[in-house]
């Protein structure tokens, strides 16, 4: 038998002994620090099979997950090896798509997709030979893909995860081991390290549902896809899969932190962390886990003024073997409050902001550090010190190049509106979610907010929800704030913030629309505010509309005009209103939704953005330049 069938039969034979792979098979414990590892990089253009009635995953008469054996399973990348064969889909006549890249700006039949697409691609083993007998592991790392997504190597199940802006990782060592199935054509001109390629195949699907996160409702664009980088990560046998390093909330003068192992060789072994000459030794506990804490009353701290990022070296050994090392550029510094004001390093800061989608310049998902580079520059020119990364989290290169300049960040979760929040699956949903972005984030000093959650209704349900998260949060990252965006109401002439959530929140984030959604911009003249909580209070969100060059009267909607005396209105309420210690207006570009139809004006477009997609600043744009240039001088607004 051709070595072909023989792999496709032996294949067959082993997965009807399987279940079919559904994403309740989760991923691996997440890796951090991955850039620092061995990567081989998987960007570049896949083969996409676009299946709108999941014809490669369900049967037609259960729609349940089919026998996973079956050739017409999209994950097991048959091919035609004989005349007579039937097969109604293949991978290398099929379009292709950019990885990573979102679906909908790759082609004009994808721009209003929300479905199912196969991605497939081959892959090599990247170990050498001897890499593969000392143990070494492999496991494919992807940024973020929205919003369910499977995998398959040779037909072999690695995992699912749900959840679209996190990242995730399914380990492929053991399915590494067996021989390709399929081998590239030049098998005697050999790949890499002379052995055959593998089929990696990735089922994604965006389709919104009731009971996710986020749900069925949003105001931006649900974009599809293998929107983050994917690659493949090498690492030792027993290797450090998660650090924790970061100053001690309670004695500021001691770093503090723990190392997380994982394989074999995890219990027992010691762990040094060094930053410059500092040292510090623990051993791991039964859970692999190490815990530290030494002395540092001298470390240089991080700032906007001078983001000064450490490099802190971990290794790990066990009786005189060197199980692994990761170095990592941490900054240190301290958040807190103080009444009504945010103290970074022990110093009052005025969070001098703008909220940003994770849309590119010129629309789509964004995806690189140029992107990253550009948006970020963007609001470096408006003098802010401080980025809301709405309404989830954002790419790895954003957060990390944030790092690198200085520019603080919220960070949130899309716990959005109308979340389905008497459903105990929807709050799992919510703190994996949750948890992965702070095990993804918590060694980035930008990030000096949680954020929980954006404008949601007061009810008992939804309090009980975002409390269930607010522990969660604490549990994983004492040394942070914890925020949400809330709803504001109107009593008469008064500006009323009273969420009980805020009670167990550090910051109070309010998004207000005055003069845009609520009356006129002249009404921010004869508003007062009054805050029942004595704790800082970030006006998370305010502004209006406006299509970048179009020109008129100050009163007239949808002009630069209107919108810049918007701004000038709300600059004068916010510098009235005591216990404000930041602004993030809404938002910094224009960004794709399909709840803005106007033609001619949005187009699908959400214009209330001070930078227009083609990189045009809106009048509003300056009024915020010159406010915030004013704070940054005198400190205060």
């Amino acid at each position: 038998m051709p070595t072909r069938l023989l792999a496709l039969a032996l294949l067959a034979a082993a997965a009807s002994a399987q279940a079919p792979l559904t994403v309740e098979a989760g991923s691996a414990p997440l890796m951090t620090n991955v850039s620092a590892r061995d990567v081989t990089s998987l960007n570049g253009t896949w083969n996409a099979v676009v299946d709108p009635y999941e014809t490669g995953y369900r049967n037609i008469l259960t729609l349940e997950p089919m026998n996973p054996a079956r050739r017409d399973m999209y994950g097991n990348d048959a091919r035609v090896t004989d005349p007579a064969d039937r097969l109604e889909y293949l991978y290398p006549a099929s379009r292709t798509l950019r990885v990573p890249g979102d679906w909908n700006t790759q082609a004009d039949d994808l721009f209003l997709y929300e479905g199912t697409v196969w991605y497939q691609r081959d892959v090599q083993d990247p170990r050498t030979d001897a890499e593969r007998v000392a143990g070494r592991r492999v496991f494919l790392h992807v940024g973020g893909a929205n919003y369910e997504t499977l995998g398959w190597l040779d037909g072999t199940p690695l995992g699912g995860h749900e959840g679209g802006f996190t990242p995730f990782q399914f380990e492929i060592t053991d399915a590494l081991g067996a021989e390709p199935a399929r081998v590239l054509e030049s098998r005697e001109a050999g790949g890499a390290n002379g052995r055959d390629a593998y089929s990696l195949v990735l089922k994604v699907d965006n389709r919104r549902r009731r009971d996710a996160v986020p749900t069925l409702a949003t105001d931006w664009w649900n974009y599809g896809g293998l929107t983050r980088d994917v690659s493949l990560v090498e690492v030792p046998a027993t290797f450090i899969r998660d650090t924790f390093v970061h100053l001690d909330p309670d004695a500021p003068d001691h770093v503090a932190g723990w190392v997380q192992l994982d394989g074999a060789l995890e219990v027992g072994a010691t762990v040094t962390v060094r930053i410059g000459a500092l040292e510090a030794q623990a051993p791991t506990g039964a859970d692999g886990r190490a815990t530290f804490r030494l002395p540092a009353p001298d470390l240089e701290r991080w700032s906007p003024d001078s983001p000064y990022r450490h490099t802190v070296e971990i290794e790990a050994v066990l009786e005189d073997e060197v199980l692994d090392r990761t170095t990592e550029r941490i900054g240190f510094r301290t958040v807190e409050t103080q009444g009504t004001e945010v103290l970074l390093n022990g110093e009052p800061i005025f969070l001098r902001g703008i909220s940003m989608h994770e849309e590119r310049p010129g629309g789509g998902r964004a995806s690189s550090t140029e992107h990253a580079a550009t948006l970020l520059g963007w609001a470096r020119e408006m003098n802010a010190n401080f980025v809301r990364l709405a309404h989830y989290p954002h790419n790895e290169h954003t957060v990390a190049l944030a790092d690198s300049l200085g520019i603080l960040l919220w960070a949130e979760v899309p716990v959005y509106w109308a979340i389905d929040w008497e459903n105990p699956e929807t709050y799992a949903r919510a703190e994996r979610q949750m948890t992965e972005l702070v095990t993804r984030d918590k060694n980035r000093a930008a990030v000096v907010l949680w954020s929980v959650a954006n404008e949601t209704p007061q009810t008992d349900a939804r309090l009980s929800f975002l409390r269930g998260l607010v522990r969660t949060v604490r549990d994983l990252d004492p040394t942070r704030l914890v925020t949400a965006a809330l709803f504001k109401e109107t009593r008469g002439t008064t500006v009323v913030v009273d969420d009980p959530l805020a009670d167990d929140l550090d910051v109070q984030g309010v998004n207000e629309y005055v003069g845009w959604y609520e009356g006129k911009p002249s009404l921010a003249d004869s508003l007062t505010w009054q805050l029942a909580y004595d704790k800082p209070l970030v006006i998370s969100e305010f502004g209006g509309g406006a299509l970048a060059g179009h020109h008129g009267s100050i009163h007239e909607v949808w002009t630069e005009d209107h919108q810049a005396y918007l701004y000038r209105q709300q600059v004068g309420m916010l510098s009235r209103i005591d216990g404000v210690a930041g602004v993030s207006p809404w938002i910094l570009m224009d960004f794709r939704s399909p709840r803005r139809p106007l033609p001619g004006i949005q187009d699908f477009w959400n214009r209330k953005g001070v930078v227009s997609p083609e990189g045009q600043r809106k009048m509003a744009f300056d009024v915020m330049r010159e406010w915030y240039g004013r704070i940054e001088a005198e400190g205060r607004p």
